[in-house]
């Protein structure tokens, strides 16, 4: 996906965000076979070490792109991440989608004797209904492991998985949810609203995969004025605030991961951390974000 997706960057730049986010506290990188077939993992890796840190002090998650391979890929394809992340074992290992040419069982007992072999500490999901996420729990629970994630699309604007059963199932189950698109692909930042042509620089599958229209960005403009009130008051960013809303809104069983192109975007993301909203602002996001889902408190 790199090039399609998001734009290239040099290695310059990848160290730059590597070092903001270790120095603002992040320890955490998630990444994918499917980003650049292995490119993001490599990128990671090779900035790691240019920075001449050590892997293993931090905590490394991938996944595998299932889509029409069997379970079998599953072992081979274990093999091939390692060594594009230049590890011996990764920490949090996803299935990225829930389509293959094989069974949720056959998946979760290839994915057991990773954790088995120890080049897998955990195993997670992504993309997952609330339905697969209880047949992918139960069948990895029968080898004597746990199913530990589900890592999907959460923020102010899209809160389906709290009518979908996806939080409900995570809670019931005690697995954590990993929110992606936390900023709704830059959109809660604001700065579409106050350049609308700056959509149309996005890259080819951006525009696809998440169209910025003229209704989109009229429709949002009530939250978004919201989140620069509240950045104002908490002396932030507006993508700060929505971050720190995410963190804070679900308590400890919802986590996110914010992407970053630049290092001052990798620097606020970590800043995020540090902002607790008071009670009425959560109250106050919650209302603007019910209110441009059509719902009324």
């Amino acid at each position: 996906m790199t090039g399609s997706y998001w734009s290239e960057l040099s290695d310059e730049s990848i160290d730059e965000i590597v070092d903001a986010s270790l120095s603002g506290g992040i320890n955490w990188f998630d990444t994918a076979e499917a980003y650049g077939g292995g490119e993001s993992e490599r990128s990671l890796a090779w900035a790691l070490r240019r920075l001449e840190i050590d892997p293993q002090t931090v905590i490394i998650a991938t996944k595998w792109w299932p889509f029409l391979h069997t379970a079998r890929a599953i072992s081979r394809n274990i093999d091939q991440r390692l060594e594009a992340l230049n590890v011996p074992h990764v920490d949090l290992y996803q299935i990225h989608i829930p389509y293959s040419l094989s069974s949720t069982r056959s998946e979760m007992q290839a994915m057991a004797k990773l954790v088995d072999r120890g080049v897998v500490r955990y195993v997670g999901l992504s993309n997952y209904s609330a339905r697969s996420m209880r047949i992918a729990h139960q069948e990895l629970a029968k080898t004597g492991h746990t199913l530990v994630s589900n890592q999907v699309k959460f923020n102010l604007l899209d809160r389906s998985i709290e009518t979908n059963g996806v939080l409900e199932t995570a809670r019931e189950l005690g697995m954590s949810l990993i929110a992606y698109s936390p900023l709704a692909q830059g959109l809660l930042t604001g700065k579409f609203h106050a350049e609308p042509g700056r959509a149309r620089e996005a890259q080819p599958f951006r525009k696809i995969y998440n169209p910025i229209t003229s209704r989109r960005l009229d429709k949002s403009r009530p939250l978004i004025q919201k989140l620069h009130d509240l950045a104002s008051k908490y002396r932030a960013t507006p993508s700060q605030v929505a971050l720190s809303w995410v963190l804070q809104v679900h308590g400890d069983m919802l986590v996110t991961v914010a992407g970053a192109s630049k290092a001052y975007q990798a620097r606020d993301n970590a800043k995020a951390m540090t902002i607790i909203l008071s009670d009425d602002d959560m109250g106050c996001l919650n209302s603007a974000s019910r209110a441009y889902a059509g719902l009324v408190d």
